[in-house]
């Protein structure tokens, strides 16, 4: 069975193998995946489906969506991705290219994978300036009101972000957090559009922000990369002059996690 695809027909998927396809099959559908439509994809009987499914929701490997039915990766299937994703080898490429970013640009970048409640930095490069801001990697921050959170929003499916801007707390950071969810869905709008978010002094006064998208093979969001800076040395406006450099960067990363 190509890698690539997924199994085709009853049968087909050793006993041994079938719950690691169900969890990468949801993993590469990339959206919540109702019982049926597992068993269809791999021709697997819908009770194996079920009870399958049940057992990676008790261990924490799945989780239900806010439908009922359908189901999407859970803390464990994203903590593994994410310490995949900072194995050894990888990360130590990865680094090179962000540092390499951080160098050219003069200031900190940030890689951030979305969460359960905000995005997770990954890693980061600091700048060697003295004024520097310090959010190390391990932290979580709200997606609303930051760079890489509101490039992950923007990436939503529209039902999706709808459901969760209604069920969101919007809370202020700054006077200037976008804490009304009709500004908040047009300015993610206007991410999406342009293909870049930003901070304006929205998750931490004197910090302006800017993320771009790193995707997967099929243009999905996987993680983010920023760069922030005090804005005694930049605005919004002066970091987007550095989009052509934080977008090669992206690419770049893009093209190792494809690897």
């Amino acid at each position: 069975m190509p890698d690539d695809q997924p199994a085709d027909g009853k049968g087909q998927i050793p006993t041994n193998l079938r719950l690691l396809v169900i969890l990468e099959e949801v993993a590469r559908q990339g959206v919540p995946v109702a019982p049926a439509v597992l068993a269809d994809l791999l021709g697997l009987p819908k009770p194996t489906v079920h009870r399958l499914l049940a057992t990676a929701e008790d261990e924490g490997y799945l989780q239900r969506d806010v439908d009922g039915r359908s189901f999407g990766p859970g803390r464990r299937l994203r903590k593994l991705a994410a310490n995949t994703l900072s194995s050894q080898r990888i990360r130590t490429e990865r680094l090179i290219i962000m540092k390499a970013l951080a160098e050219e640009v003069g200031e900190t970048c940030n890689l951030a994978a979305p969460g359960r409640h905000g995005m997770v930095y990954l890693d980061r490069v600091e700048t060697h300036w003295p004024l520097r801001i310090q959010l190390p990697a391990g932290t979580q921050v709200p997606f609303h009101c930051t760079a890489s959170g509101k490039m992950y929003l923007s990436s939503l499916r529209s039902d999706k972000l709808e459901r969760l801007l209604a069920s969101a707390v919007l809370e202020p950071q700054t006077d200037k957090t976008l804490t009304d969810p009709a500004i908040l869905r047009d300015e993610l709008a206007a991410t999406r559009s342009r293909g870049y978010s930003t901070d304006n002094e929205e998750f931490m006064e004197g910090m302006a922000a800017i993320a771009v998208p790193i995707c997967d093979t099929e243009k999905r969001l996987l993680t983010t990369l920023s760069i922030h800076a005090p804005m005694q040395r930049h605005t919004i406006e002066s970091l987007k002059g550095f989009l052509p450099i934080l977008q090669r960067a992206a690419g770049k990363l893009s093209d190792l996690a494809a690897t």
